[in-house]
């Protein structure tokens, strides 16, 4: 199939079909006239892709974790060092997470040390330093 057909059957721009080539998660065939040409498997390969981004995982990761998913949820199956690189993304996403809430609670305590020198819901009285 071409790759306008591809890109109906999975909701998927071409533009990002070409990225996903690029990143070497699709391999379409070359016709004589130059054009992509996918097989039928490549709708399953495009909905894993999509999903795994939906995961948070990056292209990057989906090419290392593609060769061991099978099916359209997808299910990953046991491959070398699947589960290590599963545990290191969710690492990262736990300290991206640590961040995020270090940097909450100091909002917080900003925005409790504001309301308390001009009451809640007040704005604050411009200062010297802001005329």
């Amino acid at each position: 199939m071409l790759i306008g057909e591809l890109s109906r059957r999975t909701g998927v721009h071409p533009h990002q079909l070409r990225y996903y080539e690029d990143q070497k998660l699709l391999t379409p065939a070359r016709g004589a006239n130059g054009y992509r040409e996918y097989g039928a498997d490549a709708v399953v390969t495009v909905v894993q892709i999509r999903r795994l981004l939906d995961a948070g995982l990056s292209t990057r990761d989906i090419a290392y974790l593609l060769p061991c998913a099978t099916g359209t949820t997808p299910e990953l199956e046991p491959c070398p060092e699947l589960l290590d690189a599963l545990r290191e993304r969710l690492r990262g996403l736990d300290e991206q997470i640590d961040t995020l809430s270090r940097t909450r609670r100091a909002l917080r305590r900003y925005i409790a040390t504001t309301e308390q020198q001009t009451g809640p819901g007040q704005a604050p009285t411009p200062s010297a330093r802001d005329a």
